[in-house]
Order: C-alpha cells, then sequence, then structure tokens
C-alpha cells in the first residue's frame, strides 16, 4: 500500500500513471493526479511524484532535478544557437553549477 496523502491509500501493484500538477492547481496540498486501474478518476494526492515512485519501488525512475536542469540548458543552448545567439557567460556559467551539483565531495 502507498500513502497519498489525505488518508488515501493505494495499491502499488495497481499505479499505472502519475501526473505532477502545475500551475494554480498545484495548491492546498494538491501535487500529483494518480491514476489507479479499475478507477475510473485519477485520485488527487497531497504527495508529489516522486515520493510515490520512491514509494513504489521505482527510485531509477525518479528523473532527479540535475536532469532537469541540464535538460533545460541544453534546451536554451540550442535555441539560442537557432536564433544565432549564444551566451557563452551563462553557458559556462550554468553548466559549471550543474556539474558542482553532481560531484560528489570528500568529507572534511
Amino acid at each position: 500500500m502507498v500513502a497519498l496523502g489525505f488518508g488515501k491509500f493505494a495499491r502499488a501493484d495497481r499505479i499505472f500513471a502519475l501526473e505532477r500538477i502545475d500551475g494554480e492547481e498545484r495548491r492546498d496540498g494538491r501535487r500529483t493526479r494518480v491514476w489507479i486501474d479499475g478507477v475510473t478518476e485519477p485520485l488527487i494526492a497531497s504527495r508529489t511524484e516522486r515520493t510515490i515512485l520512491r514509494d513504489v519501488g521505482q527510485e531509477a525512475a525518479v528523473l532527479g532535478p540535475e536532469l532537469d536542469e541540464a535538460l533545460d540548458l541544453a534546451a536554451r543552448l540550442a535555441a539560442a544557437a537557432d536564433e544565432g545567439r549564444v551566451d557563452l557567460g551563462d553557458l559556462g556559467r550554468r553548466a559549471r553549477r550543474l556539474l558542482a551539483s553532481t560531484t560528489e565531495r570528500a568529507p572534511t
């Protein structure tokens, strides 16, 4: 059983889709739509899709913020290159920050 919040639970093997709630809909604990086999409408969970994925044993499916940032950086770079303008200073700063966030630091 997976806790969805608001006192709702679902069997992990019955969850077949998670949909992040964005924008103005994402309020008052509304974080994720959870699609469950046999239930016609999605349940609204107060937990994030990443937390639910971890609870159902799908840690490998969770995309980290570093990957999100890398994809955003690649998309911005591609768009800027298409327009003939690339801000190398911004690109360098973002790339260094992204690399630093993924590097393990030795304990001091």
